[in-house]
């Protein structure tokens, strides 16, 4: 089964590189037409014109009310509507509790889950005036189990859950579905520290392909996906089905 989003007006965040750029593509070549965001101007630019005329870029910090206000009406003005919000723009970093930055962590809150609850709120009339609205919220394999060293990182993609069952009880009588998207590792910028594509930890044994988490994402967003909505996927390979490796603890021998 081939996804189909023909007629279908997108919004991707965080779309300029990595997952973001990956359901870009991937919308526009099921047929939609997508507004990317990012705050990487020349990057997401660069992205979009790559797409071709069925893309648009915008400048967007998801922290700031009137940006996405003007993201919302790049997709309503220039391409006749919304359909699909997808709130996939995100920071990362890790850091055992004690030793955290409480700027960092607000820092991660801010973007990862305010942004994401502004989001909704500046697209909600928009969608609802397409009548089969969805909303795909990209959380973490972090938001389904703890992990060590990822309490702010943790706390905002738990937090994004939540606000993705909220959401879909709320937004539900209006036509509109919200599911959320649980990764594991993926190649990309944040994870290119690792310098290795295995993953001992999911018993897939390898960090995901972009390109696998955004074929979900186009499944959620599309019409297949009628009945689908308050759900959690996660897409990492089986690590979140079992127990995590223990991680050494501060202070003790690797």
């Amino acid at each position: 089964m081939s996804v189909d989003l023909t007629g279908k007006v997108a919004l991707v965040t965080g779309a300029a590189r990595g997952m973001g750029a990956a359901e870009a593509r991937l919308f526009a070549a099921c047929g939609a037409k997508v507004v990317l965001t990012d705050v990487l101007a020349a990057e997401g630019r660069e992205t979009a014109a790559s797409i071709g005329p069925a893309a648009r870029f915008v400048r967007h910090d998801v922290t700031d009310e009137k940006d996405w206000a003007r993201a919302v009406a790049t997709a309503v003005d220039g391409f006749g509507g919304l359909d699909v919000l997808v709130n996939n723009a995100a920071i990362y970093s890790t850091s055992p509790l004690v030793d955290e930055d409480p700027a960092r962590f607000e820092a991660l809150l801010r973007v990862d889950l305010f942004g994401p609850f502004l989001g909704i709120r500046a697209a909600a009339a928009a969608l609802r005036a397409s009548g089969s609205g969805s909303v795909v919220n990209i959380s973490s394999q972090a938001g389904l189990q703890g992990i060590w060293g990822h309490g702010a990182y943790g706390a905002a993609k738990w937090g994004l859950r939540g606000l993705t069952k909220t959401a879909a009880l709320e937004l539900g009588p209006d036509g509109i579905r919200v599911n959320s998207v649980h990764p594991g590792a993926v190649d990309t910028a944040m994870t290119a520290h690792l310098g290795t594509k295995d993953h001992p930890a999911a018993p897939l044994g390898r960090v995901a392909d972009p390109e696998e988490v955004a074929r979900v994402v186009a499944f959620l967003a599309s019409d297949d996906a009628s009945y689908l909505s308050g759900a959690e996927l996660a897409v990492d390979g089986g690590a979140s089905a079992g127990r995590m490796p223990v991680f050494p603890q501060r202070g003790a021998e690797a």
